[in-house]
């Protein structure tokens, strides 16, 4: 089963994943987000190991559960910290510096988050079809 995990930074700095869509808690925390993924896939490994030791029957939204992540705008730009944020703000047609606060987690509207979305899109595609020569 395939559910999702959001990955927020929170205002303290720390990142923090959570699964929203199941009712198994699981929770990772990190100082960045390869942090809080690492210590989000131990507590899965925790969890059904758990079960194991008292021995009872993983519950069926654990067996074989997958994730797709979700980011906030600051995990996200945590994460992949090769994108320059000024450069990815004018291709989006954003404003840098309101891009940066983004970036440190201020408030973003949904219209915002679609318009970041689309931008990213249309990069991966750009990418994607990438051919390079010797």
């Amino acid at each position: 089963m395939k559910t999702i995990a959001l990955i927020e930074r929170g205002r303290d700095g720390m990142y923090t994943i959570f699964t929203p869509k199941i009712e198994s808690f699981i929770l990772g925390i990190g100082n960045t987000v390869q942090e809080a993924k690492a210590d989000f896939e131990n507590s899965v490994k925790e969890i059904k190991e758990s079960y194991i030791d008292i021995k009872q029957s993983l519950p069926k939204e654990l067996i074989d559960v997958s994730f797709e992540y979700k980011y906030d705008i600051a995990s996200f730009f945590n994460y992949f910290d090769w994108i320059n944020v000024s450069k990815f703000a004018k291709k989006s047609g954003i404003n840098g510096s309101l891009m940066r606060r983004y970036k440190s987690g201020e408030y973003i509207s949904q219209k915002q988050v679609s318009k970041i979305e689309k931008s990213l899109n249309e990069l991966g595609k750009e990418i994607s079809e990438i051919k390079l020569t010797v």
